[in-house]
């Protein structure tokens, strides 16, 4: 399963994550976000790509942004957590390149810490 970046246990997913391509990474962490929106919701990925991209409330609005997420379409729900429209994910990836020097690094922990998640789907 190597040309696939695929692994029995996370820690050997993130070696074969590091060894893909930045356009792969880039794809993987999108599908990854479209996938779990659908099955789980847009508040879980927000949620888990707060904590892997060590993103406050402010810094995901910043990076959502710079990626081409309509800023005025960035809500919270009843609850007050933060919602943007799912079909609009896909711009965290480009926008935290933009915003950190370490954006690669950070998708790769998004994909590493929902590895359960890729192995249901």
């Amino acid at each position: 399963m190597g040309a696939t970046g695929l692994s029995s246990d996370p820690k050997e997913y993130r070696g074969r994550l590091e060894e893909q391509s930045d356009d792969q990474i880039d794809a993987w962490a999108a599908e990854l976000m479209r996938d779990v929106s659908i099955r789980r919701g847009v508040r879980k990925v927000v949620k888990d790509f707060k904590h892997a991209a060590a993103l406050d409330d402010a810094g995901f609005e910043r990076v959502f942004a710079s990626g081409g997420g309509p800023p005025a379409s960035i809500g919270r729900d009843r609850g007050g957590d933060l919602m943007v429209p799912a079909i609009t994910l896909h711009a965290l990836v480009p926008g935290i390149h933009a915003q950190v020097p370490d954006g690669r690094d950070r998708l790769i922990e998004y994909l590493v810490e929902n590895f359960e998640e890729i192995v249901y789907v």
